[in-house]
């Protein structure tokens, strides 16, 4: 067994585990305040990462500058989207506005493909070092980045919904919208900032995997890789969005360690978490950490 690829591979299996949980946190923190599936979460991350991208090459300032450029414009996107496409939705069937993010997300692609083009652009030169030695590893300096901003968005999560008042109220709306309402909190305004905070979130996430694997349209994937550890952890857990993140990471490179040393299929790495995803949904479809509805017949 070689036992410094396996420990290669589960070090990176955790760093993008934590990346796969905030977003998956984006995907719960919407769900869990509106009902809603975003199927345009993955778009989030292209459109970050392009934007964080132009700023750069276009204005050639620092980095930080563009980061906090980016995240602010995010954060305007999702306030805008939810005003003006999705607050009108609301009384509609949920299966209509889930239409509605697929619609947004197929616009979005396309939009982005129309302004940047299809091939791949590498990210500007944010370290001064690709890569450090940690431990005897090599780790990449933008994954190293990722895992403290991770860890700073987590332990904010879990101030913001237990102290802040915004955060309060964003409970109390995913608990019963129309309780909520009648307390003097603006639902509204709750959802418009549920989709901010997703928005930049997720265009934090799509900077990082830029700066490793430059910035193209396959970025919007990742949305789709986060399904199965939303499932596995509980679709209205935020606990299990983290949770469920860090498994999922794990997982497929340890996937991709056995095809690789062992059954040679091939693209187990891809495909592993979805094999995940159908047995949680056989066994516990309501996750690790969801919520067990029950309903009388």
């Amino acid at each position: 067994m070689n036992t410094e690829l396996l420990t290669q591979l589960f070090v990176n299996g955790v760093i993008i585990g934590t990346l796969y949980g905030v977003v998956a946190m984006c995907f719960t923190l919407i769900y869990k305040s509106t009902k809603i599936i975003n199927f345009a979460q993955g778009e989030f991350l292209l459109i970050g990462a392009w934007v964080c991208w132009w700023i750069l090459n276009q204005f050639n300032i620092p980095f930080f500058f563009a980061f906090i450029l980016c995240l602010g414009f995010m954060m305007l996107l999702g306030i805008l989207l939810q005003v003006l496409v999705l607050r009108p939705m609301i009384g509609q069937p949920i299966i209509s506005v889930i239409m509605v993010t697929i619609g947004l997300s197929i616009f979005f692609q396309a939009a982005m493909k129309w302004m940047f083009g299809v091939a791949p652009q590498p990210f500007p030169k944010v370290f001064e070092t690709k890569s450090v030695e940690i431990l005897g590893l090599n780790v990449q300096s933008a994954y190293i980045m990722s895992m403290i901003i991770s860890v700073v968005i987590m332990l904010g999560f879990a101030w913001f919904f237990k102290y802040s008042r915004m955060g309060l109220a964003m409970r109390a709306t995913a608990f019963d919208q129309q309780v909520a309402q009648s307390m003097g909190i603006s639902v509204k305004r709750v959802f418009a900032m549920s989709w901010a905070i997703s928005a930049m979130v997720s265009a934090m996430a799509g900077i990082v995997v830029g700066m490793v694997n430059g910035v193209s349209p396959g970025l919007s994937h990742f949305g789709i890789k986060v399904f199965p550890a939303i499932i596995l952890g509980g679709l209205d857990s935020i606990v299990g969005a983290i949770a469920g993140g860090l498994i999922i990471g794990i997982m497929e490179n340890m996937a991709e360690f056995v095809d690789g040393q062992y059954l040679n299929w091939g693209n187990m790495y891809n495909i592993a978490p979805f094999y995940a995803l159908i047995i949680i949904l056989m066994i516990r479809p309501y996750g690790l950490f969801g919520t067990k509805d029950i309903e009388r017949i």
